[in-house]
């Protein structure tokens, strides 16, 4: 079934744009009781490369053989992956796009579609939620840091004085207060996991991490970890939370 549907589709183009399949799965996504096939393609300069661009979701329709493609403006990256699972609680399948952007940041690249009755709908796209969930991260004295979000009425108060001397003697004097204003920053969007937390229905929902850093981006200060829920028209957070990195155990005994 797939190589036919390769080289039917792809036949002006497979060689001379190096076309790559780079994830499939099966199930029905269109809601008609019929397995459909989901496909990803690139293009890679060669097969054993990670990375590729003009990445495209192609669907083909198990029972007319209707083949529709979908592309979106963010189709570069690394390690391109489907998953194919119920996020918009209508007991028909949705398709997750998962992209590594690569470089220092971390950054993933995600989109869900709906392809219910065949009509393409995006669910999730990770550039609207970076805009929405946006936080200011202020050093404060006695060795904290404020991780807050004016739009989102939340403040975290994060504990840093773990960090030892040598970090925090550059950021604070020996009384504890900051020596001069320093701000970290929330990152985008660097990994989501498909969740189930109602065993009975098997929906899934969506947990959302981005990284908290401090004075450089290799200093990691924790994560703000979001889990997102279908309410009908859209995702919405149902608990948002930081957390921080554990540090070698001290017995007080």
């Amino acid at each position: 079934m797939y190589r036919q549907f390769q080289e039917h589709t792809y036949d002006n183009y497979i060689y001379s744009r190096n076309i790559s399949l780079l994830d499939m799965k099966q199930g029905d996504v269109t809601g008609d009781g019929i397995i459909d096939y989901v496909y990803l393609y690139g293009n890679k300069r060669d097969e054993t490369e990670i990375f590729a661009d003009h990445i495209t979701l192609v669907i083909q329709n198990g029972r007319s053989n209707q083949v529709s493609t979908i592309k979106h403006p963010n189709n570069a990256g690394y390690n391109a992956k489907l998953f194919l699972g119920d996020f918009s609680k209508d007991y028909i399948l949705d398709i997750l796009i998962s992209i590594e952007s690569g470089g220092s940041g971390g950054y993933g690249i995600f989109y869900i579609y709906s392809f219910r009755n065949n009509i393409p709908r995006l669910l999730f796209d990770f550039e609207k939620y970076n805009n929405s969930y946006t936080f200011k991260v202020n050093y404060e004295d006695f060795y904290k840091v404020s991780v807050g979000s004016p739009p989102l009425d939340l403040l975290f108060t994060l504990d840093i004085s773990y960090k030892g001397y040598e970090y925090l003697s550059q950021l604070y004097d020996e009384n504890g207060k900051l020596i001069q204003p320093i701000q970290g920053e929330v990152l985008s969007a660097g990994a989501l996991y498909p969740i189930v937390t109602n065993q009975k229905s098997m929906n899934y929902d969506l947990l959302v991490f981005q990284r908290i850093i401090g004075i450089s981006n290799s200093d990691t200060l924790g994560h703000v970890e979001n889990l997102l829920t279908w309410n009908g028209t859209q995702f919405i957070s149902t608990r948002l939370a930081t957390a921080i990195l554990g540090t070698k155990y001290i017995s007080l005994d």
